[in-house]
């Protein structure tokens, strides 16, 4: 027997972000993926993508090709919908970083600022003991 169409269950309105010319580049650089957000002022996001998404997998993920491609397929999406200038904010140690910041310039959004937001402790939770490798 076919299942019958839920009548009560909620369907999502897909929402309408305002992009305006100016926004921001939030890049997360850890040690396992990169992912990269553009966001209007207000911090709604216009635009992802993560090296995951890409189609990377495992150590593939932390690679600055695998950030330049994540970083093109976000900034394409954001240029199309009338974002122009960026500040960057980077955050984490990823191998990516710089790579990512350089393919959002080269796609057609000028970085007009580039400040890393990297969460250091000051001296706060004891460190895990040294690898031996």
């Amino acid at each position: 027997m076919a299942k019958k169409a839920n009548p009560k269950a909620k369907t999502q309105k897909k929402r309408k972000v305002i992009v305006e010319s100016n926004g921001e580049a939030h890049v997360t650089a850890s040690f396992n993926n990169i992912i990269i957000s553009l966001t209007n002022k207000k911090g709604d996001v216009v635009a992802w993508s993560s090296a995951g998404k890409m189609g990377f997998r495992g150590s593939k993920k932390n690679t600055p090709y695998a950030a330049q491609l994540a970083a093109e397929d976000a900034s394409k999406v954001a240029h199309e919908a009338g974002m122009r200038k960026v500040k960057v904010y980077v955050k984490g140690p990823g191998n990516g970083r710089e790579s990512a910041i350089r393919a959002v310039h080269n796609s057609g959004i000028e970085v007009t600022e580039i400040i890393d937001i990297t969460p250091l402790p000051h001296n706060g939770c004891r460190p895990p003991k040294r690898r031996r490798v």
